[in-house]
């Protein structure tokens, strides 16, 4: 896939999980697993459902994709020795191109985080996280946290915490043979129906047949 220079991608929904090997250029991707800052070399492992938004820079990107294994995502992201050689064998064979680069992926550099990527992680911690107290405890106001973090990550933070609730909830169905009702009690929603309509709009499909197909 090849990007123009300056442009960016509204956030947007993936099925399917997949991994994002640049190949030349730059671009910040901010989504459900946090903001990370992508060059050529870089990895980005996605799983299915997962939604982010892409700024790209001044040079714009050419990036490779990857159809992989849910599994295989929970890794999130590292470098690869060797773009070039992989974008070869993907020409020839995508699924082998898709299981060099996982069995090469080496470890990225950590970059500093700001408080829209503290938030982030720490929803991503902890669905149940109180804003207001979060915000309180670094000497920031509820309303500023909420329009700051919606500038970085396209949606404000309630919105941002009821997808990692409701990203939780579907690994428990698909994982575990628990009854409904405890994950929903356990993820943190109201009941099994709220959590089964929050299930049904991030992955078009109700927990029932998460949990049949896996």
């Amino acid at each position: 896939m090849r990007h123009a220079p300056r442009e960016t991608l509204a956030r947007h929904l993936h099925d399917h999980a997949f991994a994002a090997v640049v190949l030349c250029g730059g671009y910040v991707e901010a989504g459900d697993t946090g903001r990370h800052w992508m060059e050529a070399g870089d990895v980005l492992l996605h799983q299915a459902w997962e939604s982010h938004l892409d700024r790209f820079g001044r040079r714009g990107a050419e990036v490779l994709v990857l159809e992989i294994d849910d599994a295989a995502a929970s890794r999130l992201s590292g470098r690869i020795a060797d773009p070039d050689a992989l974008v070869r064998l993907a020409e020839r064979d995508r699924a082998e191109a898709a299981r060099l680069m996982l069995a090469e992926l080496g470890p990225k550099p950590s970059r500093p985080a700001d408080w829209p990527d503290l938030l982030a992680q720490a929803l991503n911690d902890d669905p149940a996280l109180c804003l207001g107290a979060w915000a309180d405890a670094r000497g920031l106001r509820l309303g500023s946290v909420s329009r700051g973090f919606r500038q970085v990550f396209g949606m404000a933070p309630v919105g941002y915490r009821l997808v990692q609730r409701t990203r939780r909830a579907i690994a428990a169905v698909r994982a575990t043979a628990e009854p409904l009702s405890f994950i929903a009690q356990d993820c943190g929603f109201a009941d099994q129906a709220h959590m089964s309509r929050a299930i049904r709009r991030l992955a078009r499909t109700t927990p029932a047949a998460l949990r049949k197909a896996a």
